[in-house]
């Protein structure tokens, strides 16, 4: 069964090809979540589309809302979103060729796509009453998770609704020698830094911004583990990906070296989305 946030949007197909998807980049030299989107994985959030769904119904986004997102990346939440018809929608995307295909799709929608950073977003102050971002924060250093949190205060109205989904650490007293070994394993294997907190140390983070946690929900950290992989994608998009990783013995070294990354600090690797007000 396909799930139906694959559906094309106004007759378009729903996703950038994927010679876009990273740019000229060879996958050897790819950060990961790039050669996992070019391989045909089209969620690439930590806890899956049940957490992001679960996300999404804790911000309860309606007709009244100014949505923001950082980071739409393939347009998987942003259509969840705008099935909800919120006011106004805007997403932050860097990369250019991500941004212009987004463009291409979500216009009919009334989406607006601006390419900038989320540290950085050009919008003006209180232009929103809900920012979010997924896979996002866990990829920063402490001083960019800072600015682009301080953004997102920036953006939101008093009152408004900030929400992350992201890779937690497992236990909240996990030893610092295991938190920088997986640090060091992760940036290794997926190409860009990679910084993710306990549930205690993201809940933090936001209240030293001026937020106040309102929920939050964790998850495993399946993300390439085949049950999730067809729960996520439907069966034409995990056989895509199969069919993908056959055809590119590159990319399917590196996805299953991520897939082993994940497998041998399993004890110690979650996903957590929050909603802070």
């Amino acid at each position: 069964m396909q799930n139906s946030h694959v559906g094309s949007v106004n007759g378009k197909p729903p996703f950038a090809s994927p010679q876009l998807l990273g740019g000229a980049q060879r996958a050897e030299k790819m950060q990961g979540h790039w050669v996992l989107a070019r391989a045909g994985k089209r969620v690439l959030r930590p806890g899956g589309l049940e957490l992001t769904k679960q996300m999404l119904d804790a911000l309860e986004i309606g007709p009244l809302d100014h949505v923001v997102e950082f980071a739409p990346g393939l347009g998987v939440t942003a259509r969840m979103t705008l099935r909800r018809k919120p006011c106004a929608y805007c997403g932050i995307e860097r990369e250019p060729a991500a941004a212009e295909q987004l463009r291409r799709q979500l216009d009919a929608n009334g989406a607006t796509i601006v390419l900038a950073s989320a540290e950085q977003s050009g919008l003006p102050d209180s232009a929103a009453t809900v920012v979010y971002g997924e896979a996002l924060l866990t990829m920063q250093t402490p001083e960019q998770k800072d600015r682009i949190i301080a953004e997102a205060r920036r953006l939101l109205v008093a009152g408004g609704r900030y929400a992350i989904h992201e890779i937690c650490l497992l236990p909240n007293e996990i030893s610092d020698a295991v938190r920088h070994e997986i640090q060091a394993a992760m940036s290794k294997e997926i190409h860009v830094g990679v910084q993710p907190l306990t549930r205690k140390e993201w809940t933090e983070l936001l209240e030293q911004h001026g937020f106040r946690v309102t929920w939050h929900s964790e998850a495993p950290m399946r993300l390439l583990e085949p049950w999730r992989i067809l729960h996520d994608e439907g069966v034409a998009g995990a056989l895509r990906f199969a069919f993908n990783l056959v055809r590119s013995p590159v990319v399917r070294h590196r996805v299953l070296a991520m897939r082993r990354l994940f497998h041998r600090y399993d004890q110690h690797l979650g996903s957590i989305s929050l909603v802070a007000q």
